[in-house]
């Protein structure tokens, strides 16, 4: 008898703004593939991922647990165990193609077949790990572009991590990831019901499209937040000492300045968007193949990414804070044959709500003390209460990848209309009247008119991890 469960495709970028989908309201994008999408599926406008960097966000995602309670904070921190397991165990062949950041990268995590395509420019852990990109590029007769190789360039400090692409276009790390995809869907006998993850590693720095789909953006206006010395003096010191610490230390090929010019934000934007053209590109030959070897009709496409990029925004390269162009992402559903198209939900929700839906459609069962929360009764319109009145955020000290070294933890608790950032250790914070500050240009921590909303909040963070923390405690946290 046919297995009639839908087959999963997961799609994953790697630090994805949640404003590079045209479909979205960001008309300066090219992305007709993720339009389509966006058309057709749901669409979660309000979706928030619970870290501000790679590991920390994806072990959430892929446990359902905060990172409090997963034990994993940082990058290259033990991560071997996750849901996946339970998609295999309820029938589904799994396979992963392209990055996870799992920690080892090539544990199985559930997976029947893996094919490890981890970062672009891997500095830290795992650095002489040769991944299966490394392997294609060595086969073909050349060498993973890197900083080691960035640095002999003369203009290294000016580009700021933008480079084009100069090697053959299909040894390119996202093309060769979507073109890795198409292959594996058209070579491996059709198997039922399929669970297929694909991990893009763009468009993380170095920010290095190939120049035809550069060109476009090179002379096109794209919206560029100003930032105002107001502003950057308002930040807390351990932002402003990450701020000084990325000029330091060259993170995945990226020489900050403190003062970029106008022209240098803008070829950034240009080379990080041209990147999301390919993607999109990718996204749409994988749609195609996927049509053509008869899996498409049964299957429930999810999008999204584990967290965005300041792109100078705020001062701000990179990830590692609170700004919702970092902690808000892309998420969205496509299954015709199983949710309504054309709907957009603007609920808050934590990008983890998504795992208990895909248990629902596999027919896995998911554990009682799961902190996620399904997205189901959004997704078939039987939406009875609002879903989330906060969404929270963690990320622990960590010197080595971030130079987040002048506080211990940082947490974020966000409502639609306020946001805080506590720093423990620290005397400073954040806090944002989202409704009259969008763009989160004006902290408001030390006014002393917005005490009262500030100790509410506070004490909503207190109450939510205490919750947290009860309602997880029989929860194995060495499982990792």
């Amino acid at each position: 008898m046919q297995d009639s469960r839908p087959n999963i495709l997961f799609i994953i970028t790697d630090q994805q703004r949640y404003d590079t989908i045209s479909a979205q309201g960001f008309p300066y994008v090219d992305t007709p593939n993720l339009d389509r999408l966006v058309h057709e599926g749901v669409c979660f406008t309000n979706n928030f991922v619970t870290s501000a960097s790679c590991g920390p966000s994806r072990a959430s995602l892929f446990k359902g647990y905060y990172p409090h309670r997963t034990g994993i904070y940082r990058n290259a921190e033990l991560w071997q165990h996750s849901w996946i397991e339970n998609l295999a165990d309820a029938g589904y062949y799994c396979v992963n193609i392209g990055k996870m950041h799992t920690s080892p990268y090539e544990t199985p995590l559930g997976f029947h077949e893996r094919f490890v395509v981890e970062n672009k420019d891997r500095y830290l852990e795992g650095r002489y790990f040769f991944d299966r990109w490394d392997l294609a590029l060595q086969a073909n007769g050349y060498v993973k572009p890197q900083r080691e190789l960035y640095r002999k360039r003369p203009d290294y400090k000016e580009r700021l991590g933008a480079f084009e692409w100069e090697l053959p276009e299909k040894l390119h790390s996202d093309f060769y990831v979507g073109d890795l995809a198409t292959w594996w869907i058209r070579t491996k006998p059709k198997t039922e019901p399929l669970f297929l993850q694909i991990g893009f590693p763009g468009p993380h720095p170095p920010y290095d499209p190939i120049p035809r789909y550069l060109e476009p953006y090179m002379s096109r206006d794209l919206k560029i937040l100003g930032t105002t010395q107001e502003e950057l003096d308002g930040l807390p010191p351990p932002q402003k000492a990450c701020n000084v610490h990325n000029t330091e230390v060259d993170h995945d090929s990226i020489a900050w300045t403190l003062n970029p010019t106008k022209e240098q934000l803008h070829r950034v934007r240009a080379h990080y968007l041209a990147n999301m053209t390919m993607i999109d590109e990718k996204v749409g030959q994988i749609l195609t193949t996927l049509e053509e070897e008869g899996y498409l009709e049964n299957t429930v496409i999810i999008y999204t990414s584990d967290h965005g990029d300041g792109l100078g925004d705020h001062g701000r390269i990179q990830k590692w804070c609170m700004y919702d162009i970092i902690t808000r992402t892309p998420l969205i559903v496509w299954g015709p044959k199983y949710f309504k198209g054309g709907q957009v939900i603007d609920d808050l929700v934590q990008q983890f709500d998504i795992a208990p839906v895909i248990h629902e459609l596999a027919g896995a069962k998911a554990p009682d003390s799961w902190e996620a929360k399904s997205l189901m009764p959004l997704l078939s319109g039987e939406k009875t209460e609002t879903h989330r009145e906060y969404v929270f955020a963690e990320q622990r000290s960590d010197a080595l990848n971030s130079g987040l070294t002048e506080t211990e933890f940082m947490t974020m608790v966000r409502s639609k209309e306020w946001k805080l950032v506590h720093y423990l250790g620290n005397e400073s914070g954040e806090l944002y009247d989202l409704k009259k500050d969008p763009n989160e240009q004006k902290n408001l921590w030390t006014n002393s008119d917005f005490n009262a909303k500030k100790e509410e909040l506070l004490r909503v963070l207190l109450n939510w991890r205490m919750r947290s923390d009860n309602n997880t405690a029989d929860w194995p946290k060495p499982w990792r």
